[in-house]
């Protein structure tokens, strides 16, 4: 851990006060050297969710969620108390959530919906997921149960 000064805004890019970040297995990746792009020292963090601290274009005090694009591997990413961001990752978000259940759910929720997005299985369709106790295998379970009203299964070993 150490101590980094606030970073300053420049065009196109704001300053987020971090609320709350996911950890990644890509983090986990890139510190036990799998990515050979970054550049240490580096602020590892793909995700975060915060408020705009600082911005040329964006008001200050919204809540927002920024995923990848390049975050903490070609600029520091949300492992810190603040984030230099581009504001073309920010997405402004409504929400009562705490700051730790709002953090979770970035790249989980958007990693999950895009799966689903691509398999274009319709209301009454079917969905088996392998492995769901993981963030990414229980939320498109619940997600897809709630959506077409169906009941879990019971799975009967032989």
């Amino acid at each position: 851990m150490r101590h980094i000064p606030r970073p300053a805004i420049k065009d196109g890019w704001s300053v987020i006060e971090v609320k709350g970040f996911g950890l990644n297995r890509s983090e986990l990746m890139t510190r036990q050297g799998h990515s050979p792009n970054v550049v240490f020292p580096r602020v590892l963090g793909i995700e975060c969710v915060g408020v705009i601290a600082e911005s040329a274009t964006l008001p200050v005090g919204a809540k927002v969620a920024a995923i990848m694009g390049e975050m903490g591997r070609e600029f520091d990413g949300g492992y810190a108390e603040y984030a230099l961001l581009p504001d073309s990752l920010l997405m402004p978000v409504r929400t009562d959530l705490d700051w730790e259940t709002f953090a979770a759910l970035p790249e989980t929720y958007l990693t999950t919906q895009g799966s689903l997005d691509v398999l274009g299985i319709a209301a009454g369709g079917r969905l088996l997921v392998r492995g769901g106790t993981s963030s990414v295998g229980g939320w498109p379970r619940c997600r897809w149960l709630r959506a077409t009203g169906s009941r879990p299964g019971r799975h009967h070993p032989p």
